[in-house]
This record gives structure tokens, C-alpha cells and sequence, in this order.
């Protein structure tokens, strides 16, 4: 399996060595601070490397063996990224709201997911608009609609992820909390307000730029892009 090759100078000039004001720092975050400057903690970007290749190379053996990541980012800047980040690489999402019980209570939340790809089924073989008249079927379209806005993304989602993958880990507690519950493997950005104690794969890193958060999602998709040729070829029948 190819390693996916780091760039520390990428990662500078994406803003990635930039923390928090130092009075909003996490003392566990203290292996990764290079240093302070002008009130804020500077992340060492030779740990980000380190920590990164890490990860990577973990979720590359994850999708190889053919596990789902589910990639999760609510905050502004970085639903866009993560929600193409997925449909490249045809993996589960969070880029709304975290649904309370996403992962804990998967039998209630896949009871929906089931629903609205029967619902989208029934529109689309025709058998609604058969059945019902113009309004109701309009009426069965809006209700799809509005369960899309909440379940789109998990809908391929085959109950526990291998990995979730997550931007923020303050602004996507929750989600943090249900991992750790169910003992899935969390793979985090940390910034230097976070707490990695809670993330088995912690990158060091700015979880507000969105350069940086651009740049590790470029990374992510060639680990998860490298674990499916893996895959791919040990399907593939030896030749005689």
C-alpha cells in the first residue's frame, strides 16, 4: 500500500501551525505546542506530520478491509469540504446537525433511513403517483425532502462505522461521545483548545481554516482512494 507523503511545507502554508489564544488551550495538548507567539499556541508541525502519516495509514488499512469511515463536520467551514470529501470517495456524512443517537441508538435512526429509501423507491418506480393524486404525491416528495436534509448522508451507512472521522472536536462532542461508547475509532483533528485524550488518532492542527481542513480532506481522500485499489486487488484473480 502506497503511504500517502505528508508535506510539512503544504501544511504551513495552509495555516495549519496556527492554535488558539493560549488562555484557551487544553494542558493535554501540551506534546504537540511548538511554541507561543503573540498570544496564541503554535502547533509543531513535525507532530502533525507524524500524527497524520499515522492516521492515514490506519484508515487506509480500515477501508482495505472494507470499512466505512464516517466523516463528520457541522461547523461553517467545513460542511462543503467534508460533503465532497464523501461524495469523492462514496463514504457516510455528517455535515448538518449531529443527530443525538447517530450511532448509539442505530436501530431508531436506521428505521428512518429505511423508510426514506422506500419512500424514494415508491417515487420513483411510480407506484405514488399511480396511487395518489397530484397534491399527496407532492406531499410524499416534500416528506422526502425534508428527511434528505436530516439522513442523506448516513444513508448508505451499514450500521457501526470502522472509523468516524471528525473536524472539530468540540463543535462535534456528541459524536465523540457515541464513538467512544461504542469503542469505534476516532480519527480527529485536534486544535490546541481540544482534548485528545478522547481520539484514539489525534492530527495536531487548525480545525478552523479552511485551507487546512482542505489539505488534510486532500489527504484523507488519497488514504481512503489507496485502501480500495488495496482492495480491489485482492479480489482480483491471480492470472495462471
Amino acid at each position: 500500500m502506497t503511504t500517502v507523503d505528508v508535506d510539512v511545507k503544504k501544511l504551513f502554508e495552509a495555516g495549519a501551525h496556527f492554535g488558539h489564544k493560549t488562555s484557551r488551550w487544553h494542558p493535554k495538548m501540551a506534546p504537540y505546542i511548538h511554541s507561543k507567539r503573540g498570544g496564541i499556541h503554535v502547533i509543531d508541525l513535525n507532530k502533525t506530520v507524524a500524527s497524520l502519516t499515522q492516521a492515514l495509514e490506519y484508515i487506509s488499512k480500515q477501508v482495505s478491509e472494507g470499512k466505512q469511515i464516517l466523516l463528520v463536520g457541522t461547523k461553517r467551514q467545513a460542511k462543503d469540504i467534508i460533503k465532497n470529501l464523501a461524495t469523492e470517495t462514496n463514504m457516510p456524512y455528517v455535515t448538518d446537525r449531529w443527530l443525538g443517537g447517530t450511532l448509539t441508538n442505530w436501530n431508531t435512526i436506521g428505521g428512518r433511513v429505511k423508510y426514506l429509501k422506500e419512500l424514494e423507491a415508491r417515487m420513483s418506480s411510480g407506484e405514488l403517483a399511480n396511487k395518489y393524486s397530484k397534491l399527496e404525491v407532492q406531499r410524499f416528495q416534500e416528506e422526502i425532502d425534508g428527511l434528505n436534509t436530516t439522513y442523506a448522508g448516513i444513508k448508505e451507512l451499514n450500521g457501526k462505522p470502522g472509523i468516524i472521522f471528525v473536524v472539530d472536536t468540540i463543535h462535534d462532542a456528541i459524536a465523540i461521545r457515541e464513538a467512544n461508547k461504542l469503542g469505534i475509532t476516532v480519527v480527529a483533528i485536534t486544535d490546541t483548545n481540544s482534548d485528545p485524550s478522547k481520539v484514539d488518532y489525534p492530527i495536531p492542527a487548525n480545525d478552523d481554516a479552511i485551507k487546512t481542513i482542505q489539505l488534510i480532506a486532500d489527504y484523507l481522500k488519497q488514504a481512503i482512494d489507496n485502501g480500495k485499489s488495496k482492495a480491489k486487488a485482492a479480489t482480483k484473480p491471480e492470472e495462471k
